[in-house]
């Protein structure tokens, strides 16, 4: 082997070892991201094919430097991924709906793209085209998600010193299609009740009649605004029918983790969309019913649950809404249609502001936006303003003003 030889480079004093096979190695002490030297080499045909591959590592190293033995711009997606999950849970501010539909999101839209790049592969072009592509290919909802979610988590890289900007941030803006909220009209919700309330009702059908919850969960829901879980979260407790008119208090949501039981959140969406609302006669009606059946149940017991007194699951009702609306003919309506009805009634009568206070959103912005349809209807007295335009009488022609 022959002798070391030593020079002086960019990065501070380079080793140069030639080894039998002739190969140049070329080695250098760099003072590392957590304050600790660190012996580095490469290895080239000659020695300034070292040298290159030895600043090119060094290069690396320097601009993207670990920050913390978790990441650097070497890991794969798949481990930032396990690493901002980790965080996630660690930070413990999302609630567990939101967890969990971050996490399906990542793994469902972005992971079979990304997985095993490295985090410095993960360049502005590809982030760019991945989005274009899942909003062309699939939807804009889709792309929106996904880009959420991957921005998180290459944020996350970015904290970590592992990549020194999200390339999300540099991406084309995505442009939502034109879209409009649509409610429903009286004679669709009478539609939609009939269908309920007569479904699997006939004589010689087998297995057992419907309890009767479903037509009334559509009542509470038309006469709160709450969402599914919500109305499926309220309690006897939570109800006030001694009072004109009855009073119900909005505070929680029905949760299904994956893999874990069903039950009842401490609050609703958000913690700021608590709130009390007055109800219209016939939810009134119908909560009354319910606390009838519910005469010998503690305080706490949920006006709507199962047939063992469990939580009854949102995507349960989703799912039998949806089976009796088919066969009836009626499509494209939800469990959130009622809440935009309920919505674009008040905004009619009274005004967007007090339909965001009753949907508990902070702003009408979100409620005219989403939940309130568009009124093409101008106001009428414009018929009485514009009278003035109306053509004069005609004078009258023959005679008038003539000499004899």
């Amino acid at each position: 082997m022959a002798r070391p030889r030593t020079d002086v480079g960019t990065f501070g004093q380079f080793t140069y070892i030639t080894a039998h096979n002739g190969k140049v190695k070329a080695r250098v002490r760099f003072r590392d991201d957590d304050g600790q030297l660190r012996l580095v080499q490469a290895t080239g045909d000659t020695r300034t094919a070292a040298e290159r591959a030895l600043k090119k590592k060094l290069t690396r190293r320097d601009k993207f430097s670990a920050g913390s033995r978790d990441l650097s711009a070497d890991s794969t997606f798949g481990r930032l991924v396990e690493v901002w999950l980790a965080d996630l849970d660690l930070t413990g501010r999302l609630a567990v709906s939101t967890r969990g539909l971050y996490e399906r999101n990542m793994r469902q839209l972005v992971m079979p793209a990304f997985e095993h790049l490295l985090l410095r592969e993960i360049t502005v072009r590809k982030v760019d085209q991945f989005i274009k592509a899942l909003a062309a290919n699939k939807s804009y909802s889709m792309a929106k998600q996904a880009r959420t979610v991957l921005s998180l988590a290459l944020g996350l890289a970015v904290r970590y010193d592992a990549l020194r900007e999200n390339p999300v941030r540099s991406i084309a803006v995505l442009h939502k299609p034109p879209s409009q909220a649509m409610a429903l009209t009286s004679a669709q919700v009478d539609a939609i009740r009939a269908a309920v309330r007569g479904w699997r009702r006939g004589t010689g059908l087998s297995g057992p009649k419907p309890d009767g919850q479903l037509e009334q969960i559509i009542e509470v829901m038309l006469g709160t605004s709450g969402r599914i879980g919500e109305v499926l979260a309220i309690r006897k407790c939570d109800v006030d029918v001694t009072v004109s008119p009855a009073r119900v208090r909005i505070c929680g949501t029905i949760i299904s983790p994956a893999g874990k039981p069903t039950y009842r959140q401490a609050h609703p969406k958000t913690e700021k969309s608590i709130r009390v609302v007055s109800v219209p006669s016939f939810t009134a009606e119908v909560i009354r019913q319910r606390l009838v059946v519910l005469a010998n149940e503690p305080e706490d017991h949920l006006l709507f649950f199962s047939r063992n007194h469990t939580p009854l699951t949102t995507n349960n009702v989703r799912r039998r809404l949806r089976t009796i609306l088919e066969e009836a003919g009626i499509e494209g309506v939800t469990p959130h249609a009622f809440r935009r009805t309920v919505a674009t009634v008040l905004d009619r009568a009274s005004g967007a502001d007090l339909a965001a206070d009753m949907l508990g959103h902070t702003s009408s912005k979100i409620t005219k936006q989403h939940y309130i349809e568009p009124d093409e209807t101008v106001n009428p007295v414009t018929a009485e303003i514009l009278e003035a335009l109306a053509p004069r009488a005609a004078e009258q022609a023959d005679g008038e003003g003539d000499s004899a």
